[in-house]
């Protein structure tokens, strides 16, 4: 019997250390202006991109969006990169604040369109974006919207020399929030 209290006893203490390790994990991150633990999202795993707030996602305030597109997901070489964001986002972009960042370095674009009505970001650099190179879409000047809340943007590009059909790459999951 005292051998099965100290059984329960130790379950109980390696419960009660895993569960406030997993409470407190998503903290760090979030603070980070990362995104952290993603569970349930509906979006598979897979098709979750990494992205940064470098100013921490807070409502209303001035922010910069790095959106980033791993080299296995450039599986084509690129004209058209287009950023699409959910109706229940209400923030505002600068178009003439967007860059892209191949492997790390600038690309020169032709332009860069923000459709409010449609809800999208359209990006045109001038030259094709070369097959398995890493990708950052960066959104300076960025005013998060008002309200706490999750929002979706959808990575679409169109394949240079292509039919100009938009090919999904995957989904940026953003959080914006309160950091305690």
């Amino acid at each position: 019997m005292a051998h099965r209290m100290r059984l329960m006893s130790s379950l109980l203490s390696i419960a009660a250390i895993a569960g406030y390790g997993v409470a407190i994990s998503p903290l760090p991150s979030q603070a980070q202006g990362t995104p952290g633990l993603t569970i349930f999202s509906g979006v598979e795993r897979e098709n979750q991109l990494g992205y940064r707030m470098d100013f921490f996602g807070r409502p209303g305030a001035r922010d910069r969006y790095r959106l980033r597109i791993p080299r296995d997901k450039m599986t084509v070489a690129v004209s058209e990169f287009f950023v699409d964001y959910p109706e229940t986002y209400r923030g505002r972009f600068d178009p003439n604040a967007v860059r892209l960042q191949v492997n790390g370095d600038p690309v020169d674009l032709d332009e860069v369109i923000w459709d409010a009505e449609n809800r999208v970001i359209s990006i045109y650099p001038t030259e094709p974006v070369p097959a398995n190179t890493r990708i950052e879409i960066v959104l300076s000047n960025v005013r998060n919207p008002n309200r706490v809340g999750t929002h979706y943007f959808n990575a679409l590009v169109v394949a240079a020399g292509d039919i100009p059909v938009r090919q999904y790459l995957g989904t940026w999951i953003l959080s914006i929030g309160p950091n305690d």
